[in-house]
């Protein structure tokens, strides 16, 4: 079983860690790009998504240094990554490339990583951002941050469109 919704895919290579996979904790998104990638965080419980970073860098072990940092410093349960795809919903080179980014995570991280639809989040920051009077050049630091705000936030809203399970550790006692 992938998940309940065609628009969230597990990606694990081990099917344990979908188990894994929580509706409870801190959530890391990622907007990837081969020239930056866009971080969000939120909190499940708020189902809130907020701009954390932009790693800006094309080399692989600074990006994965830097995201260990992120990891170690927030302590997220889930990974999500932002699937771009064609507005007919189809995937390209991007999404490969992509694909191949969320497959390093599973393999390096240890934690259940998603893929959600992120058609459209980028033209979503760049209006968000010029709402709030951020315009043009300014708008190129916040931009992948905030596209992967709405990757994030797309993700809670997902779930919260999902029927409530309760999860597995939720009636344990603490000594």
């Amino acid at each position: 079983m992938q998940t309940a919704t065609p628009r969230l895919k597990t990606i694990n290579n081990d099917p344990a860690k979908q188990l894994l996979l929580t509706s409870e904790g801190t959530a890391l998104a990622f907007d990837f790009g081969e020239k930056r990638i866009g971080v969000a965080v939120g909190e499940h419980l708020l189902g809130i998504a907020h701009p954390l970073t932009t790693i800006e860098n094309e080399a692989n072990d600074v990006r994965f240094a830097a995201i260990a940092g992120l990891i170690s410093e927030w302590r997220p349960t889930v990974l999500i990554v932002g699937l771009p795809l064609s507005l007919d919903g189809e995937e390209h080179a991007t999404s490969l490339l992509c694909r191949k980014f969320a497959r390093r995570l599973d393999g390096r991280f240890d934690l259940p990583v998603v893929m959600i639809d992120e058609r459209l989040t980028s033209a979503e920051a760049s209006s968000s951002l010029n709402e709030s009077g951020i315009h043009g050049r300014k708008q190129k630091v916040m931009l992948d941050q905030v596209a992967a705000q709405h990757i994030l936030q797309s993700y809670f809203d997902t779930l919260s469109s999902l029927p409530v399970v309760p999860s597995a550790g939720s009636n344990h006692h603490h000594e």
